[in-house]
């Protein structure tokens, strides 16, 4: 923790410094200025210098040219009319064989510019042998400038040069950026209305005497013009310009120029940190079956495919990351599936994208449920390849995840049925087409049987056999009960009727009815007699 507190402060210390930047020396006029007592003049170098001389015994860089410093000044005119120059100082070993000094500055693709402060004779006999200072401004730089700086005697002498590299202050000096004109940029403000997708533009600073360009811009190696553009005239400053916008990309920037050649521009990017607006534009091409995005911005970023599951969590796809930067990405041989997404990875945040989600799925699983049971079809509108296995087990069914795995074809719009073997009662089935490269993974659950070939006889199947099974025996109660009850009935008269008979053949007769023993039927008939003869004695009477 101490060490993040100690790096902190020495970032903050940091940019306080490069924020409080030095203020420039300022010149009045361009001179050269030597030592008190030394009289010197100025002129320009010979365009072709001449040779130089072997310098006499004794005579050597060190001990002529000393303590050569190098600073930009700055010269102004007016309020946001300065200029730099280049201000060298160098100490110099005055002797008779020195007569002045060349200093001169070069740069690429520049000519050289030379001048020679030269020393007159009575000075220099009168200071002979003594250090003296020789200072010069004369020579006008460019902020941001390479130079190379060299000093030489007079005359020139062989060894005797000293030679260095400079480079001028950026334009991101702060008094650079208030008084040299090819730096004043001006400073943007803005306001955003998100409902109206406007940016409301205000400039400070800014260069006095010219009209400044405001634009939207998509920040690259360049920034391109989106079209969005106004002018705030040299008489209105301080007017404020409405930008609109379509999307607030993290590299739409608003950038603002004076209206002259060459004028240095000044670009605020209101959305920098809106990654999330980076993951849309992805498209599809049915023909290729290529799934395509392009950033809208540069990033450094990993996009990848993942499958999205029921619980939220998308899981990455093997082998489908891809490094993205400015360039168009493109995953080939994709299955058009609601589950198949896009995972945007930059640092540390994730962002998923799933472009089917709401569009048509091009193949599914059907699932249809008839007395009872449940059977599976594939339907897809394209022609494809289907591969159907075991996805999991249960407590209830335990499979062996290698018990089996089916290979598919189905023809666009015609659904085929799956004939899924061994027991399938409360198991996941998985359903991944495989003639693409990257493809989801569908699975169903069955909660009932899905087999009726291997499975054992569904409920149904024993209501079929049971039902007929019952009518028929309940027929056949019925009809014995009823020859039963009518055999019965016929006994019982045909009972009466052989009492009659044996009376008339005096023969005994077995009660099939009663089946009463011999000594019973002996006495009843008896008694019948009896009765019958009364029967006779009253009628004759």
């Amino acid at each position: 923790m101490i060490h993040w507190i100690a790096l902190l402060i020495s970032c903050c210390c940091l940019n306080g410094a490069a924020a409080e930047s030095p203020r420039l020396e300022r010149i009045k006029r361009c001179q050269t200025r030597c030592s008190q007592g030394l009289s010197c003049k100025t002129r320009p170098d010979y365009w072709f210098a001449p040779a130089c001389h072997d310098p006499d015994e004794g005579l050597n860089i060190t001990s002529v040219i000393h303590n050569v410093s190098i600073s930009t000044v700055m010269k102004c005119e007016d309020k946001q009319q300065c200029r730099l120059h280049l201000k060298i100082s160098t100490v110099v070993q005055l002797m008779d064989s020195v007569s002045g000094v060349s200093i001169c500055t070069s740069t690429a693709g520049m000519m050289t510019k030379c001048q020679i402060v030269q020393f007159t004779k009575a000075s220099r006999r009168s200071m002979s042998g003594l250090p003296v200072t020789v200072e010069n401004d004369y020579t006008e730089v460019s902020p941001n400038q390479h130079l190379q700086v060299t000093v030489k005697t007079v005359p020139s002498y062989c060894g005797i040069t000293w030679a260095s590299k400079y480079r001028t202050p950026e334009c991101s000096h702060e008094d650079l950026r208030k008084n040299v004109p090819e730096c004043i940029t001006g400073k943007l403000a803005y306001t955003a209305n998100p409902e109206k997708k406007e940016l409301a533009v205000s400039v400070s600073d800014m260069l006095e005497g010219y009209d400044y360009h405001l634009r939207l811009c998509l920040k690259d190696f360049i920034c391109s013009g989106t079209g969005a553009y106004t002018l705030i005239k040299k008489e209105r400053p301080l007017e404020t310009a409405v930008l609109q916008y379509s999307r607030p990309l993290p590299c739409l920037c608003i950038e603002g120029w004076s209206a002259f050649m060459d004028a240095p521009r000044v670009q605020v990017c209101p959305f920098k940190d809106r990654l999330e607006e980076l993951w849309f534009g992805i498209t599809f091409d049915p023909l290729e079956e290529a799934l395509i995005w392009e950033p809208a911005c540069p990033v450094a970023a990993v996009a990848g495919l993942c499958e999205k599951r029921e619980d939220g969590v998308c899981v990455d796809l093997p082998d489908s990351s891809q490094n993205v930067s400015r360039d168009k990405i493109t995953f080939a041989k994709v299955d058009p599936h609601p589950q198949l997404c896009m995972k945007f990875t930059a640092g540390s945040q994730s962002w998923i994208r799933c472009p089917f989600a709401d569009s048509i799925k091009v193949w599914d699983v059907i699932v249809s449920s008839q007395h009872g049971y449940e059977e599976l079809q594939i339907l897809s509108r394209v022609t494809a390849k289907f591969s159907v296995g075991p996805w999991g087990t249960s407590a209830e069914s335990p499979v062996d995840q290698t018990t089996y795995t089916i290979l598919v074809d189905v023809e666009k719009l015609k659904p085929v049925d799956l004939q899924l073997r061994g027991k399938q009662c409360n198991l996941c089935q998985q359903v991944k087409r495989i003639d693409v490269k990257y493809a989801a993974t569908v699975v169903h659950c069955a909660k009932r049987c899905m087999s009726k070939l291997s499975s054992p006889a569904p409920p149904y199947d024993l209501t079929k056999i049971i039902l007929p099974a019952a009518a028929c025996l309940s027929g056949i109660i019925i009809v014995t009960l009823v020859l039963w009850l009518l055999l019965r009935v016929y006994r019982s008269r045909k009972g009466r009727t052989g009492v009659s008979l044996s009376e008339k053949t005096g023969a005994d007769v077995f009660d099939v009815q009663t089946q009463l023993p011999v000594s019973r039927r002996v006495r009843k008939t008896s008694e019948a007699k009896s009765g019958n003869n009364e029967k006779a004695n009253l009628l004759l009477n």
